[in-house]
């Protein structure tokens, strides 16, 4: 329930699917460590996420990527109490390279529109979605 003008109003939640990527210039702690940070902050601004609303993120990486886990980044990040998961990409001849991918689950309004982030290289993988600003 919300306040509205001290009534108590109804508000419909439903369980949101939100996805975004980047690339890495290299394979080192600090450079993936500042992309996956340059990830979380454009979703969360891009959608105006409040971390109550994170149910759960699931992480993958391509198999370049190996300096440190995209989840222990979001865990400095604030995300403590958010249930996250690390995966392996698979690999397919061609794909991206050093490339992390998240899909969060979020508690949001029925009528809320989610925007995808895919920043750096990565927006080849989604070219139909405008550039993140």
């Amino acid at each position: 329930m919300v306040m509205a003008e001290g009534v108590h109003a109804e508000r419909s939640l439903r369980l949101g699917a939100l996805r975004g990527a980047i690339t890495v210039d290299e394979d080192t702690t600090q450079a993936v460590g500042e992309a996956v940070a340059e990830l979380i902050e454009a979703l969360v601004s891009a959608n105006e996420i409040e971390p109550s609303q994170i149910l759960s993120a699931i992480f993958s990486a391509t198999a370049d990527i190996r300096s440190v886990h995209p989840a222990a980044i979001a865990r400095r990040l604030g995300w403590e109490d958010v249930p996250m998961l690390c995966v392996a990409e698979m690999a397919v001849d061609g794909a991206l390279p050093r490339c992390v991918r998240v899909l969060l689950h979020l508690s949001v309004a029925d009528d809320r529109r989610l925007r995808p982030c895919y920043l750096r290289g990565a927006h080849v993988l989604r070219p139909d979605l405008p550039p993140v600003r």
